[in-house]
């Protein structure tokens, strides 16, 4: 689950990070009330959406009165922002974020995240921040440094040397850094975040380290744990059936392809989307059912791919071992005889009571496709929509 920007910095705040001063509001005249509290020269306006590129798009302003400040705010509240994370669509903004302007003399790049690889949590900093990491890694490399910890209490002062290193900072900037980066530690450990990013880090004219930008991700999988942090979800920033998916405790991940999916496992469906695009198509979604779903489950999980536009044909790939088949041909029936399925519907059932299942499809009076096992499903879907 992601947050926004004011949100993450007072998450930070709370574990002791230095954080701009700053508001947000819903309206532009709420903001301009809140910003009367703000001690500051200039002001800097953010829009509040979950991408990045905010900068580049033009959601990121620096303005030098309050008369300027509610011009651009207007100007930007209900736009719709288009950046590089967006899609051609953007995102319509419906918060905006006021900070107090800081002296900048340098800037640094940090993030946390989880290496599963190695099951340690890796720190990335760069003393190339405010820039994309990705544009970083592909000119310059050498200016990036992966430092790997241990999960336990506490990160050491050895560790945290390591990952500011390169930030070549004095002895009283130093001590800072070190102390921002236990306060990362913490946080994203008590919290269970899974990436926790500062772009740009920046050292100020008065030698302060302060967060300047932060982006925060939280494992969906422990939200039971935070209540307070499940609170701060913005529905408006997320795709409305991947919301509707999530009621049903289903895995949806829609994407731009043609071939919607209905699979049973993770690692099932990715083999399925994989192998549609080996046969030169694109899957429009991720979508995985579970092992045990009931045919309610199943029967909203046909209804959600079908409510995408763009889905010109649907593959659905059971593999019953907790799943049984008849249980899933069930499921299709019974969403078939409530909405009208105008699209080819290619099967193929494997594993537990899969005669079942196929008996159930064929007797269902509806225009299905049978598969023998997902090489066939995959050429016989791809055909018949083209």
């Amino acid at each position: 689950m992601n947050i926004h920007e004011h949100q993450a910095k007072q998450i930070l705040k709370k574990f002791g990070a230095i954080v701009p001063e700053g508001v947000f509001g819903f309206t532009v005249e709420e903001l301009l009330e809140k910003c009367k509290s703000l001690k500051t020269e200039k002001y800097v306006l953010k829009a509040q959406i979950h991408a990045g590129g905010r900068g580049k798009a033009g959601g990121v302003k620096i303005l030098n009165n309050l008369k300027e400040l509610e011009v651009s705010a207007k100007e930007l509240l209900g736009k719709k922002l288009v950046t590089h994370q967006t899609g051609p669509e953007g995102r319509e903004v419906k918060r905006l974020y006021v900070e107090a302007s800081s002296n900048i003399e340098k800037e640094f790049y940090l993030s946390c995240l989880i290496d599963r690889a190695s099951s340690k949590i890796a720190f990335i900093s760069s003393n190339q921040g405010g820039m994309d990491i990705e544009e970083v890694a592909n000119k310059s490399p050498e200016n990036i440094s992966t430092t790997k910890v241990e999960l336990k209490g506490e990160i050491s002062n050895e560790e945290c040397d390591k990952i500011i290193q390169s930030f070549e900072l004095d002895e009283n900037s130093k001590k800072e850094a070190i102390s921002l980066i236990k306060s990362i530690y913490k946080m994203f450990t008590e919290t269970d975040a899974n990436m926790v990013e500062i772009n740009p880090l920046i050292l100020t004219k008065e030698k302060k380290i302060i967060c300047l930008d932060a982006k925060v991700n939280f494992d969906s999988n422990a939200l039971f744990r935070h209540p307070e942090i499940l609170e701060l979800r913005d529905l408006n920033e997320e795709d409305s059936t991947e919301i509707e998916a999530s009621k049903h405790d289903l895995a949806y991940i829609k994407l731009d392809g043609r071939i919607g999916c209905m699979v049973n496992g993770a690692g099932l469906a990715m083999a399925t989307m994989d192998i549609i695009k080996l046969y030169g198509e694109e899957p429009a979604n991720f979508l995985d059912v579970g092992g045990g779903a009931s045919k309610e489950k199943v029967s909203a999980a046909l209804k959600i791919i079908l409510s995408d536009k763009n889905v010109k044909g649907i593959l659905i790939n059971i593999f019953g071992g907790i799943m049984r088949c008849d249980i899933l041909a069930q499921g299709v029936v019974d969403a078939a005889r409530e909405i009208k399925i105008n699209v080819p519907l290619v099967v193929r059932l494997a594993g537990t009571n899969f005669k079942e299942g196929r008996e159930i499809l064929e007797n269902s009076g509806l225009e299905l496709i049978s598969a023998e096992n997902l090489d066939d499903a995959a050429k016989k879907i791809i055909e018949v929509i083209k």
